[in-house]
């Protein structure tokens, strides 16, 4: 097909004028029936490079793709663009029923289908072999190819037997794609596949408008909080290593005036799928995941892509922060690492077969180095997947933006070399950094490696200090791994050029990270925080008498009790943190969104005038909501009270009695979360018993506790009654 043609059917079909990179060799390739390996990075336009060819060519393209949630989405897209044809596009998985299926066979058969999606399962059923072998195959296309290596970020040994049932259904031109693959990755798919003569397509990985930076992780969440409200509005995903981690993580951006969701493999499909839509309807603007979200997810506009874990690999931190600033504005890649996060992950990997295990290890060590590094980040990664970054500073990571101090390196860098090079074999680096900074350990003695001379010859140093030369020598092209055999270092033949005549070489010492703490520590330091808040003093004794006053007053005019406006614990964090904006007084305890426009404008205005009669000094933190019991069910009850479920059917699918189900409740309204519970009171409570309770709290009481209320209602009144009523009045009056 001639050139023009192609690039009048692409803005025929996708509305492009123009193609993107190597995307129109890549096509043409395709459609003269070559195989072809695609490497580009998140953005790049892999799904053109086989949509657009399946369009043109005669038969069906077979697309395998890992995930039934990214092939909706891809069968959503291409019908679109074909003008609302429902058939010119198909997936085959587990999710359709039987009669689903016939309709697909029906169309494949009848030559309406262009595209078929199918997961490596699906391809290799019997049933499916034995159909697919009466439809015509134009090519194959294996999207995200990185699952086949076992060194890759996302292996699935499904992966592995797609060639065998390419060569049983019928052998058409193969086109593997993949956003990330390390040269011995890229190598195993080539092989996998039986594809060695497939010409490469390889684009540069430089995601030049993503800034990068890694954060200590030293109090994360309050830090997370507060980059996201300085950046309102802007869309952006956190990533989490477990499933409990992001419910909670969830949980307090919510309570904290934040719109976010949680999605992980543990929620039911709708849920996961109800969620995935708001985020890219922007009904919610952050969500929080573990890895199982984001693959192949076409949002253009994510500004932000925070690791609150420190990734398991390299190429899954490309992978994931490659998901910012896919429209090519700005993207902001934030990820917070601490030695004890790294521990946990060596942890994960006890009992796993030993090559795995070693693998995993190679992995998670460059990762560590990564995190480490007081290099230019982007130098580090596109280094990591065979490509050079010749600027000495890319003006868009936090070590080029706030350099370390360099020192001449020339020295360390020809013992390094020396050491290397004395030894008849390859060993792995934190082995070699142990020599040279003198740890004696049972693998060191067992190689009697403690016996030669270079053992302790850089003893000035730590190993940690070593690994850090080291790594340094791997980017300067000085020193190289034999990735076939799990990262063991030896001397290129630049460096052996160095060794002969060592030329200045500046080198940059690591950061120093803290040891972080575990998820139980974290409850434990939210609770003494909060126990402190609660018990520890009312901060500025005058403010606090100011404030008071205040509440008075307004009570008076607006005819509530002063509890209502304001309950002291509030007082005593204003008194302590001199919020002086709407934002920052939502951060003071029991204050929500409601209640802050609702009251604060006064309390404002008095500590802002306070703060600047008596030149009082900020300080720069805020106080964290943080909910009263952790509880995953949270996130469940505040969205079927969204859709209007019975409090009975919440608490019979959670398993709680209704006292419990209260419970919780109370605990979100406390934490300045409004609910609605009008839509259940109305039908359950006779509106008499509504207006007297309601009445009571608001003309009445001098606090909101039930107890009090019970007593001076009466006897007539059921808890549960002054409870939920209690509840609509929070929800109304004093939030």
């Amino acid at each position: 097909m001639e050139p023009d043609l192609i690039r009048h059917k692409l803005k025929e079909f996708f509305g492009y004028d123009t193609f993107k990179g190597d995307q129109e060799e890549v096509i043409t390739h395709v459609m003269g029936g070559g195989d072809a390996f695609v490497l580009m990075p998140t953005g790049g336009g892999k799904s053109l490079c086989y949509q657009l060819p399946a369009l043109l060519m005669e038969g069906t393209a077979i697309v395998v793709s890992p995930l039934i949630a990214l092939m909706k989405n891809q069968v959503d897209l291409m019908r679109g663009f074909d003008a609302g044809a429902g058939s010119v596009a198909h997936f085959l998985n587990s999710s359709l029923s039987r009669l689903q299926i016939e309709e697909v066979r029906s169309d494949l058969l009848a030559g309406r289908t262009k595209l078929l999606y199918v997961a490596p399962e699906s391809l290799s059923k019997e049933e499916n072999v034995s159909f697919l072998q009466e439809v015509k195959i134009s090519f194959y296309a294996i999207d995200e190819a990185h699952c086949i290596s076992e060194w890759g970020h996302d292996f699935r040994p499904e992966y592995r037997n797609i060639r065998d049932m390419v060569n049983r259904i019928g052998r058409a031109p193969i086109i593997a794609l993949t956003a990330t693959a390390t040269p011995k990755v890229q190598s195993d798919i080539l092989k996998n596949l039986r594809i060695q003569d497939a010409k490469v397509f390889k684009s540069s990985f430089n995601r030049s408008n993503l800034y990068y930076e890694v954060r200590d992780k030293v109090e994360a969440e309050k830090d997370i909080i507060r980059y996201i409200k300085q950046n309102p509005g802007k869309s952006g995903i956190i990533y989490c290593l477990s499933r409990k981690k992001v419910e909670e993580l969830a949980e307090l951006l919510c309570i904290n005036g934040i719109s976010a969701l949680p999605y992980h493999a543990g929620l039911d499909a709708k849920t996961r799928a109800e969620n995935q839509d708001k985020f890219l309807s922007e009904d919610v603007y952050v969500i929080v995941a573990t890895i199982a979200f984001g693959m192949g997810i076409d949002k253009p506009d994510v500004r932000f892509v925070i690791h609150y874990d420190i990734p398991k690999s390299i190429e899954s931190y490309y992978q994931e922060t490659g998901r910012a600033g896919r429209d090519g504005l700005e993207g902001h890649c934030i990820a917070y690492y601490s030695y004890k996060d790294v521990q946990k992950l060596e942890k994960f990997m006890q009992g796993k077969p030993v090559s795995e295990q070693e693998i995993n290890k190679q992995l998670l060590s460059e990762v560590t180095a990564y995190a480490e590094s007081s290099q230019c980040r982007r130098k580090l990664l596109l280094n990591y997947f065979g490509e050079d970054y010749t600027a000495d500073n890319c003006h868009c990571c936090d070590n080029c933006v706030h350099p370390k101090e360099m020192f001449d390196g020339r020295e360390e860098m020809k013992l390094v070399l020396q050491l290397v090079e004395s030894l008849p074999e390859h060993f792995k680096i934190d082995h070699l950094a142990n020599v040279l900074a003198g740890v004696s350990n049972s693998i060191i003695k067992s190689y009697k490696h403690d016996k030669l001379k270079f053992f302790g010859a850089g003893a000035a140093h730590s190993d940690k200090f070593w690994c850090t030369v080291i790594h340094q020598g791997l980017i300067a092209h000085l020193l190289a791994k034999e990735i076939e055999k799990y990262g063991l270092i030896y001397a290129t033949e630049q460096g052996r050029q160095f060794l002969k005549e060592p030329w200045p070489l500046m080198l940059v010492e690591d950061r120093a990270f803290s040891n972080g703490t575990d998820d139980e520590d974290d409850e434990e330091l939210s609770a003494a925080s909060a126990a402190e808040r609660n018990g520890g003093g009312a901060g500025d004794p005058m403010l606090l008498s100011m404030l008071k006053d205040l509440r008075k007053n307004l009570a008076k005019r607006l005819k509530l009790q002063p509890w209502v406006i304001f309950g002291d614990p509030s007082l005593e964090d204003m008194a302590t943190m001199y919020p002086v904006t709407f934002d920052e007084l939502k951060n003071c305890q029991g204050v929500g969104e409601g209640k802050a426009h609702k009251f604060g404008e006064e309390f404002i205005s008095l500590i802002k005038k306070y703060v600047e009669e008596n030149d009082i000094i900020r300080p720069d933190d805020f106080v964290l909501k943080s909910a009263p019991n952790k509880s995953a069910n949270k996130i469940f009850i505040i969205q079927s009270i969204d859709r209007r479920m019975s409090l009975e059917d919440i608490a019979e699918a959670k398993g709680l009695d209704m006292d419990e189900l209260l419970t919780e409740i109370e605990a979100i309204v406390a934490s300045g979360m409004k609910l609605n519970l009008d839509y259940y009171i109305e039908e359950n409570l006779d509106s008499d018993i509504v207006d007297e309770i309601y009445d009571y709290f608001r003309n009445e009481a001098t606090s909101d506790d039930v107890n009090q209320a019970i007593q001076a209602l009466g006897s007539d009144y059921y808890e549960e009654e002054v409870r939920l009523v209690r509840l609509k009045f929070l929800c109304e009056i004093a939030s």
